[in-house]
């Protein structure tokens, strides 16, 4: 018998060669029925898979975890190629992988897929799952492998690509086989509902070299209740779109003769100067110096930092008087060269040092998305210099300013610790002390996190803070990042209590993340509406004649002394015209003012969330204003 540990640490034991199907259904029925697929000693592995020793199984279903919905959704994607393939017999296919919301399959047709065909795709599919076709694994050599998948050249090549001895996997469905390492659902009936979203052209491998695919995206959900949650979620996402947002209410543009490198209009550069003065009042409060450092620098310095053996590709390079320079795509560096200045003593540490700081990196042109996918951008950076017995303390200091300025934007966030990846840099000894000590703060500060293994920075471990927006969308945003080898390659020092030169350690954190993608995710948050401490305009004046626009202009005035972000509309337009305009601009609230508003020497109020809300008088107007933006508050 073997023995097999679940995820709440009980044991069960199964006889050798049970599946883990089975070992679901000795747990219950209703998991068996719910189940997608298993992990066996942290692999995910079919349903269908065998047990030959002692484990640790986490039993996956499409609601508990990522896993379990990528399971369902990779064979989703098989369900597609196959609905594909019977409608378009002479098709060739290229890859089909969950993603991280539903699934998209490659295909190389004649022409483009019309809205027609894939409304015919989509019934086609609702089809093989009402068969309920069975799912098989099965394994072929290379050889065979090569003959099975001919006529089929991007199946083709991938087989070529693999070891040579090595067993290759597919999986069968009716008249369907398909290159795969999975894992699948036992049969396509196990998969309930499901929607084709879009399509678009890709290239294959994303080389733009390679010729243009078709790609057809979709969704599916064990349940119709979700599927129509998401679609909702999803046609409220159009209405938030940054981008559209964006130009409506003249915040950002990107122009043809600049792609990739964001315009800010006057209302856009109100929100980030905002943005930006709230970021240096905080960080000044919780010790932070700020400082500058230039955009291009030489080529030994990112040979020195190691950017240029590991991030060159994404760099943009000049030449200035026959040297060759880079424009920097990180700020490290030449925080590094600030540090470097001056003798630094043990009574200084820890050197909170913060940087607005311009970036630029090279992105491929179809990966450009708005504000969240750009070539330039600035970074809320800041580094720390702290010595060995004050990191706990800082990533903590960190991990606490993280939470006073999410909070303020109402986002609530989830961690992620990441661990040595393939190519990093330094010795074991260093990776281990510096990720148990990210380990030991987050439990100490009793954190929950996933663990995602090998993802770190190349320098360093990292924690990155995800946070959720008003549909329930994860943005990775805040990371903070330790790191042993920036000193080392700049031989940075300190002067300890011994007299002696003592190597500082560092850590790399941002909150934001960049100020154009958070601009981004805040004007999708609020859909445009932002509370009055955001908001480029926060009170629009409405006169309702001409009469009145001496009075309009005094409380603007009035208004404007006080910090409050007014403006005038004295347009000789009828008051419901000039209300629905400042209604379409998202403004917090209107002040209309009219004969009786001006005898008596007071305002009407109608706010952007309530409506009409009475009259006041002027003063206590700005008060409840200037209130509103002290706190900042989420209306």
């Amino acid at each position: 018998m073997l023995k097999v540990t679940l995820k709440d640490d009980s044991v069960i034991e199964v006889e050798k060669g049970t599946k883990i199907i089975d070992v679901a259904k000795k747990i219950s029925e209703g998991l068996a029925r719910v189940a997608t697929c298993g992990e066996v000693n942290g692999e995910v592995k079919d349903l269908r898979f065998e047990l030959e020793d002692d484990c640790n199984l986490v039993i996956h279903t499409f609601d508990s975890s990522l896993e379990g919905k990528q399971a369902y959704w990779h064979t989703s994607s098989h369900i597609m190629a196959q609905a594909v393939k019977r409608l378009f017999p002479d098709v060739k296919f290229a890859i089909g992988p969950a993603i991280k919301e539903g699934f998209y399959y490659d295909f190389d047709v004649e022409k483009p897929f019309t809205d027609e065909d894939k409304a015919k795709i989509e019934e086609e599919m609702k089809k093989i799952i009402k068969e309920d076709v069975k799912i098989e694994k099965f394994s072929l050599p290379k050889k065979e492998a090569l003959e099975l998948m001919k006529g089929q050249p991007y199946k083709q090549e991938l087989i070529e690509e693999l070891p040579e001895g090595e067993e290759i996997s597919f999986y069968k469905q009716g008249d369907f086989t398909d290159l795969c390492a999975g894992p699948h659902l036992e049969s396509t009936g196990k998969v309930k509902t499901i929607k084709i979203l879009s399509s678009s052209g890709a290239y294959w491998r994303g080389d733009e070299k390679n010729k243009m695919l078709q790609r057809i995206y979709a969704i599916s959900f064990p349940k119709a209740s979700q599927l129509e949650e998401y679609l909702h979620l999803l046609e409220e996402a159009k209405k938030r779109d940054h981008k559209k947002l964006g130009k409506e209410l003249e915040l950002f543009m990107i122009a043809p003769e600049g792609p990739g490198f964001p315009f800010f209009l006057p209302k856009g550069m109100v929100l980030r100067n905002v943005l930006e003065d709230f970021w240096r009042k905080i960080h000044v409060e919780n010790g932070y110096q700020e400082i500058k450092t230039p955009m291009i620098l030489n080529e030994e310095l990112w040979h020195r930092s190691g950017h240029w053996d590991h991030y060159k590709e994404n760099m943009y390079t000049t030449k200035i008087d026959d040297v060759d320079f880079g424009i920097k795509p990180m700020n490290c560096p030449g925080g590094m060269l600030v540090y470097k200045n001056t003798v630094h003593s043990y009574r200084e540490l820890p050197i909170r040092a913060g940087e607005l700081g311009l970036v630029h990196r090279h992105e491929k042109s179809g990966e450009l998305n708005g504000l969240f996918r750009v070539r330039c951008f600035t970074q809320d950076d800041a580094h720390i210099f702290c010595m060995p017995s004050q990191i706990e303390s800082e990533i903590a200091g960190v991990i606490k300013l993280v939470n006073e300025i999410y909070s303020i934007f109402g986002f609530k966030y989830t961690v992620e610790l990441s661990t040595r990846p393939d190519d990093s840099m330094g010795s074991d000894e260093q990776w281990e002390l510096a990720e148990g000590a990210l380990k030991k703060v987050l439990k100490d500060l009793n954190i929950d996190y996933e663990l995602n293994e090998g993802d770190g920075a190349f320098y360093g471990p990292k924690i990155d803070f995800h946070i959720k927006d008003c549909l329930g969308r994860s943005w990775q945003c805040g990371t903070v990042q330790l790191d042993f080898q920036m000193p080392e390659r700049f031989d940075l020092t300190y002067v300890g209590e011994d007299g002696e030169k003592h190597r500082p350690v560092m850590l790399h954190r941002v909150i934001f993340g960049s100020i154009e993608r958070f601009i981004g995710i805040l004007i999708e948050h609020y859909a445009g509406a932002f509370p009055v401490w955001l908001s480029p305009v926060q009170v629009k004046i409405l006169p309702i004649s001409e009469k009145q626009h001496d009075y309009a202009k005094k409380i603007e005035e009035e208004m404007k002394a006080k910090g409050i972000r007014a403006k005038l509309d004295d347009r000789s337009e009828k008051i419901g015209y000039k209300i629905r305009e400042a209604q379409l601009e998202k403004v917090p609230y209107m002040v209309i003012v009219g004969q009786k508003e001006e005898e008596e020497n007071i305002v009407s109020i109608r706010s952007r969330k309530d409506g009409d809300i009475g009259s006041m008088k002027t003063n206590e107007f700005i008060e409840k204003v200037i209130k509103e933006d002290k706190e900042k508050a989420n209306d």
